[in-house]
């Protein structure tokens, strides 16, 4: 991969609800459009948000799995409507900053992962919370966003 002018090829964006979140989002759209790269659209099932009962229950496992990639579907549509060229989405499940390090970059073969900087507190996920981690651990550059 190739780092000429500062491009990325694959770059990786969380996203979740949150203003951070979007604000992340829209940075990575812009940049794919501008360098040509690939949007990676990530969002991770948080495993602390389901009570026992749930977590038991795969068919509410499965549900919210299926709005969550529903969801995701969505950003990809306004993606491509913007002009990215290639879009793909991932959906894991686990601790968020942690799932992205370790399964979602190697999955993905990203090269730059952008994250929004602040979490949304509530129902939705919460990358932010999880910013510093992603910052120290990650094995590719993280690009923050305020």
């Amino acid at each position: 991969m190739s780092k000429q002018n500062n491009t990325f090829e694959r770059v990786l964006v969380g996203v979740d609800d949150s203003a951070d979140a979007q604000l992340a989002f829209r940075y990575a759209m812009h940049r794919c459009i501008k360098d040509g790269s690939t949007l990676i659209i990530t969002s991770i099932l948080e495993d602390n948000e389901m009570n026992v009962y749930q977590a038991l229950t795969k068919d509410y496992v499965h549900g919210e799995r299926k709005e969550l990639e529903n969801h995701l579907k969505e950003y990809r549509q306004v993606a491509l409507d913007a002009g990215v060229k290639k879009v793909e989405l991932m959906v894991a499940e686990g601790d968020p900053g942690e799932t992205i390090v370790k399964d979602v970059i190697p999955a993905s073969e990203a090269d730059l992962l952008v994250i929004g900087s602040l979490s949304k507190k509530g129902i939705r996920k919460y990358f932010g919370s999880q910013a510093a981690y992603m910052a120290k651990y990650s094995p590719i550059s993280v690009m923050i966003i305020r």
